[in-house]
């Protein structure tokens, strides 16, 4: 089968070290282990190529770089553009993320006749609004009723994503808006192996961006009764800042900057435990994401010591695979992770636990799995094998 997969979103490359060019290339590789031909049409594509994709086709259309309504204009260009592409090239179904503007799933399977999956992972519109410039709300909104009309399954990765996605929608459509989180790469990430003579390391991995919560993790660590080291795996606009906070507070922090996907099991492989710091935010509507680091420390066997906010109490067992704490709550963060420091036995327990969870229920071929659910190729009476 042939799969065309679509990401016009030029904030996106898909060989990248962020958070969502993981998920395209997990995406990717899970089409991939199902034996469909893949082929990636993009606006981005970034310099991190994994070998295992080196020999993946990808067709590029950058879009120009301006400002304001041009750039809006020149994303809708690009995502019809890249659909012309698909219908050119023919495919047997199209998997798109979405992205503003585009409607490239809705032209490529209309002219095509073939199903289409559109995958939501945030609400791009509200992000676009609040935190950058959005011209034209209305064609960004008129974009993704067409996108999810002519979608057979709209995936969002949470909840308040589905919601929204319903919410944005005038008419009834005949595909289905299904929740599916996000996974882990078991194969890729294997349990850690910490010397239990060396003071527990304490991980985070993700983009230094406000929403993360690390500023409060640097006051927890400042905070501990117990001995143990924190390592921050990323970079983004906050990361000066974050060093200078370090500082301040007399911490000797291992800052290791991006890091490519690859090297992730790497510097993971001598942690005790991991850290999701998410602060609390306005509303329940704001907490929307599905933490992609949180499945990577449960497949590397880290117990979890996590804000109890959005999607986390979902996935984290309290107790069991990690810890709940009150998010923006320095004293509480530092005393849990002081508890599991103290008690290696415990730690193990939820170690052991933790990766059992993420290869019974977290995997991306099971993303993909759920993605598919109900699916049907137009030429055959039969699902699609998942």
């Amino acid at each position: 089968m042939r799969v065309a997969y679509l990401c016009a979103d030029p904030g996106i490359p898909v060989f990248g070290t962020k958070g969502a060019s993981v998920h395209v290339q997990e995406i990717i590789r899970a089409w991939r282990a199902r034996g469909a031909e893949v082929s990636v049409y993009c606006t981005r594509t970034g310099d991190d190529v994994p070998a295992d994709l080196a020999d993946l086709p990808v067709t590029l259309l950058k879009v120009p770089k301006s400002q304001g309504p041009e750039r809006e204009t020149a994303q809708a260009a690009a995502a019809a553009e890249l659909a012309g592409k698909i219908i050119d090239d023919g495919a047997d179904l199209v998997y798109e993320r979405y992205s503003l503007f585009s409607t490239g799933l809705a032209q490529a399977t209309a002219a095509l006749g073939i199903p289409g999956i559109l995958e939501v992972n945030a609400p791009l519109i509200d992000e676009q609004r609040t935190h950058r410039y959005l011209h034209d709300e209305a064609a960004a909104a008129a974009a993704l009723r067409a996108q999810v009309a002519a979608a057979d399954r709209t995936v969002c990765v949470s909840a308040p994503v589905a919601r929204w996605v319903e919410g944005k929608m005038e008419a009834a459509h005949h595909g289905g808006i299904a929740v599916v989180p996000n996974g882990v790469n078991t194969d890729r990430i294997l349990p850690a192996c910490p010397d239990p003579e060396d003071a527990p390391v304490v991980a985070f991995v993700g983009t230094l961006k406000p929403w993360h919560g690390v500023e409060v993790l640097l006051e927890a660590a400042a905070l501990a009764s117990q001995a143990w080291q924190l390592r921050i795996v990323g970079d983004g606009p906050l990361a000066a800042e974050l060093q200078r906070r370090a500082a301040e507070l007399g911490l000797t922090v291992d800052f290791t900057g991006a890091v490519v996907p690859e090297r992730i099991p790497a510097v993971l492989a001598d942690c005790s435990l991991a850290a999701a710091p998410y602060p609390a935010m306005d509303s329940d509507a704001d907490q929307y994401f599905s933490p992609l680091k949180i499945y990577e420390y449960l497949a590397a066997a880290l117990p979890v010591v996590a804000s109890d906010v959005g999607q986390v109490p979902e996935i984290i067992d309290d107790g069991g695979t990690g810890l709940l704490v009150e998010p923006s709550d320095p004293a509480a963060l530092a005393a849990a992770i002081d508890r599991l420091v103290a008690h290696p036995e415990r730690r193990l327990a939820m170690a052991l636990a933790a990766r059992e969870q993420a290869v019974a229920r977290h995997s991306w071929h099971q993303v993909l799995e759920h993605s598919l659910a109900g699916i049907r190729l137009p030429d055959k009476n039969q699902e699609l094998t998942v």
